[in-house]
């Protein structure tokens, strides 16, 4: 995949039950390595990409840096949404000022929303049986 003697920046970035390790690779061809595989074959959907390109947009870096990612966990969008959050820190390691514009942008802060717990006596998280008044 890629050599370990180029100097990279890392930042771990997590959505609801997904995880994503990101190495950012300064001075590169802006490839995008989801899994061993392009950002294009990974996501489908033209929106899960450019939730994935926000930071490099926001930073003015599209084109400029190469990412390598390893994510494990949760569906798609959950997917995207680390991505989204792993580049970001990473991406403050190449510049601390970077900091502001990511900040406003909302990158940096991890989305506590998890999906709730099914409890007992219901059928879902809330969702309760059919009352039936005879």
């Amino acid at each position: 995949m890629y050599e370990s003697k180029r100097a990279y920046k890392y930042g771990t970035g997590r959505r609801k039950s997904s995880v994503a390790r990101v190495r950012v690779y300064e001075n590169g061809t802006g490839s995008i390595i989801i899994n061993g595989r392009d950002i294009d074959d990974y996501f489908g959907l033209e929106t899960l990409k450019l939730i994935v390109n926000q930071p490099l947009v926001t930073t003015n870096r599209v084109g400029k840096v190469d990412v390598v990612v390893t994510v494990a966990g949760g569906g798609v969008s959950g997917q995207a949404g680390a991505i989204r959050h792993g580049i970001s820190r990473a991406l403050l390691g190449l510049n601390p000022e970077y900091r502001a514009g990511l900040k406003a942008a909302g990158f940096l802060t991890r989305d506590p929303r998890m999906k709730e717990r099914k409890k007992y006596g219901l059928k879902a998280a809330r969702r309760a049986p059919q009352f039936s008044k005879r």
